[in-house]
């Protein structure tokens, strides 16, 4: 049996954890307000008027204001200069000013009224008529419509061009907060591969990884793919109920949340004895997220890593150009305050690699119609290069480092 494999009870493995949240500390209202500053410094080298940032990631990066998004439009305005606006229905005031973290002045919209001729009008109060608006990337088509149809001598961009140069380059209290995140979810899976046992549901798995989750400290699994058998070469699972069998090949795929930021961390394993392909597919993916780590170089694209990997499959006698037998989709994508976010590790994704960039590792080898192997880690570019927030499986047969 795999090392570490099928060696406790559920209620023993969670009582072997612990919160792991105890010495971590959320972003500070100063780094908050140094976000902001990046922003605007960017905003007036692009001439772009104002921001709109909409309830979700991108609010919550730039100010530390949790809200989600729905049909009513909450969401901040940054200006070049000066203190970010909210612009919020006014029923909702109590709720939003006590949430608040940065400081922001407030424009309210009642229920009868329309929040995008608000918006507009406090704008076009500062700017004039010839605005040129940098709308995030998460708004709806209908917000980006309205201004279209009403305000047509608005000048729409995407606002990506100031939020992913800003949110790409991850700060030491960012990197740290992602390493505990990391931390945790790696006792998880420790956890997890030790209670699996034959016939064990992955619905039941999933229950479990949800509580050893909540024991290091989340509020639970944001995520959780559990794959036996030929489900594994299936990257984002199946939709029926799976039993693990003896001679299995198990594929975890799983993340929690830490003030914010996440982590994501899978393992493939046999549970017994793994088949020769399997055996060789293991090591053939591990040769590969190798590959791309030594590739990972401060000025290289991000386009260059995944080459690496299209390279390397060549060399395994695989199919290179993203088809099976091979590595279907990209080498990795950038994990911050959203589980995928930019830059990619990608085909033709041409933005150089620097310091404080966080990826996943993880160029799934498939095996069609029979299993997958997914290993992924996650590292972090610095001056001297990529470092491992998780290390690498060091074997099939001790996946966890034991």
């Amino acid at each position: 049996m795999t090392i570490g494999v099928g060696v406790a009870q559920q209620q023993q493995a969670l009582n072997a954890l612990s919160d792991m949240t105890t010495d971590v500390s959320p972003i500070t209202l100063e780094e908050y307000q140094q976000r902001v500053a990046k922003a605007q410094r960017l905003m007036r080298e692009h001439e772009i008027n104002a921001v709109y940032l909409n309830a979700g990631t991108n609010l919550e990066y730039f100010t530390g204001l949790s809200w989600y998004p729905s049909e009513r439009l909450v969401g901040a305005i940054l200006y070049p200069e000066g203190a970010p606006v909210l612009i919020a229905p006014a029923f909702e005031q109590g709720s939003l000013t006590q949430a608040m973290v940065l400081p922001l002045e407030s424009v309210w919209w009642d229920e009868h009224e329309s929040p995008t001729d608000v918006m507009l009008e406090k704008l076009k109060q500062r700017f004039g008529c010839e605005l040129r608006l940098a709308v995030d990337e998460s708004t709806a088509f209908s917000f980006v419509a309205k201004i279209q149809n009403a305000h047509p001598d608005v000048t729409l961009v995407d606002a990506a061009g100031i939020t992913a140069p800003c949110r790409m380059h991850k700060s030491a209290a960012e990197l740290a907060l992602i390493q505990t995140a990391m931390d945790m979810t790696l006792a998880v899976h420790r956890a997890t591969a030790s209670i699996l046992h034959e016939g064990i549901s992955a619905s039941e798995v999933r229950a479990f990884i949800h509580a050893a989750h909540q024991k290091v400290g989340a509020t639970g699994s944001f995520f959780c793919i559990v794959l036996f058998g030929e489900a594994t070469a299936y990257p984002h699972g199946v939709n029926y109920e799976q039993y693990l069998q003896k001679d299995d090949w198990v594929l975890i795929d799983t993340g929690c949340k830490l003030h914010g930021y996440h982590s994501d961390i899978t393992r493939t394993y046999p549970f017994g004895t793994a088949s020769d392909a399997q055996k060789e597919f293991w090591n053939y993916e591990r040769r590969l997220q190798q590959a791309a780590f030594d590739a990972a170089k401060i000025g290289q694209t991000c386009a260059a890593v995944d080459d690496a990997v299209r390279t390397e499959l060549a060399h395994l006698s695989l199919k290179d150009n993203y088809q099976l037998p091979g590595v279907p989709h990209r080498t990795g994508h950038g994990i911050g305050m959203d589980l995928h976010e930019w830059p990619y590790l990608v085909g033709g994704d041409q933005t150089v690699l620097a310091p404080g960039m966080c990826f996943s590792n993880e160029p799934m080898v498939i095996n069609p119609d029979q299993f997958g192997v997914r290993l992924e880690d996650h590292f972090y570019m610095t001056d001297e290069g990529p470092v491992w927030f998780t290390e690498p499986s060091t074997s099939i047969d001790n996946p966890f480092n034991l």
